[in-house]
């Protein structure tokens, strides 16, 4: 699977450079090609792998790998801000405030933004029309009010709440945070091929919650080398997470059971999924 993510971060990687190149190197775009370096490009994986599950070319869906790069690269950028975050690292970097300034910062995620739905709507990434409008119109769920966006801003809330989430309550708040664009990802080849999603998104929903309950582990058991940011920030915020509610070895276990989850969910495919059922297995064992 290692050589899998490598080989999607380098097509990926080069789209970028491609979409970029003729930009300049004004401020803004210095920090879009910074922010967007680097990462697991777990999302791009998805993508690419559900693509060729559905017998979408890799030259098609890189289109589509890269759009979800741009748009997650952006929701980091703006997350590191002094007012939503303030974190300085982001993988083992300055982040881009601190390596510019705040204004900048804002701009380059404006931009990144931006970006994706500009590479969605090219002809390369699906030569239907009524394909790409569907994974514009998805994208935006995933990312706005109803998906990401709605989910930092649930988290924002939660900091200031009279009493801590439950269960259900972070349950749904990482389902929008973290998921949405982790489920958005893996529907996104069988969108390019108008095939049903329903397969790829029950994988993913599942992924996408046992992804999030592993950085809640992270955060308690990391060590910042590794994990390229700050750890021990939840529990310093006095924040409810999987790990303060369901313990450690809880949390552990559940994250497990997803996985298994998402795997089980796979069964249409058969061994063809075999590289989504590693990535499974790989987001509970990664130590970044």
């Amino acid at each position: 699977m290692k050589a899998g993510l490598e080989q999607c971060a380098g097509l990926v990687q080069a789209c970028f450079d491609a979409v970029l190149a003729p930009m300049g190197d004004l401020p803004v775009v210095a920090g879009m090609r910074y922010a967007s370096r680097g990462g697991k490009r777990l999302r791009a994986f998805l993508v690419m792998e559900s693509a060729a599950l559905h017998g979408i070319d890799p030259v098609q869906s890189v289109w589509a790998a890269t759009a979800v790069e741009a748009l997650h690269a952006y929701s980091l950028v703006h997350d590191d801000l002094p007012c939503m975050d303030d974190d300085d690292l982001r993988r083992g970097m300055p982040t881009v405030h601190v390596k510019w300034d705040e204004a900048t910062a804002v701009l380059v995620g404006d931009a990144l933004q931006t970006m994706a739905f500009e590479v969605l709507a090219r002809d390369e990434c699906a030569p239907d029309p009524a394909r790409r409008i569907a994974l514009v119109a998805s994208l935006a769920r995933a990312s706005g009010a109803q998906g990401m966006v709605l989910g930092q801003a649930q988290d924002i809330a939660a900091e200031s709440a009279a009493a801590p989430l439950d269960l259900f309550q972070i349950t749904e708040l990482q389902n929008n945070k973290t998921g949405a664009l982790i489920e958005w990802s893996a529907k996104a080849g069988p969108l390019l091929a108008g095939a049903d999603p329903s397969a790829m998104g029950a994988y993913a929903r599942a992924l996408g919650l046992a992804f999030q309950i592993h950085d809640d582990v992270l955060d308690v058991t990391g060590d910042a080398a590794l994990t390229g940011k700050a750890v021990g920030k939840d529990a310093e915020a006095g924040k409810a997470t999987f790990v303060s509610l369901l313990g450690l070895e809880g949390a552990k276990s559940r994250a497990a059971a997803l996985v298994e989850d998402a795997c089980d969910a796979l069964s249409p495919y058969g061994t063809r999924a075999d590289a989504l059922r590693d990535v499974a297995r790989f987001v509970i064992s990664r130590q970044t």
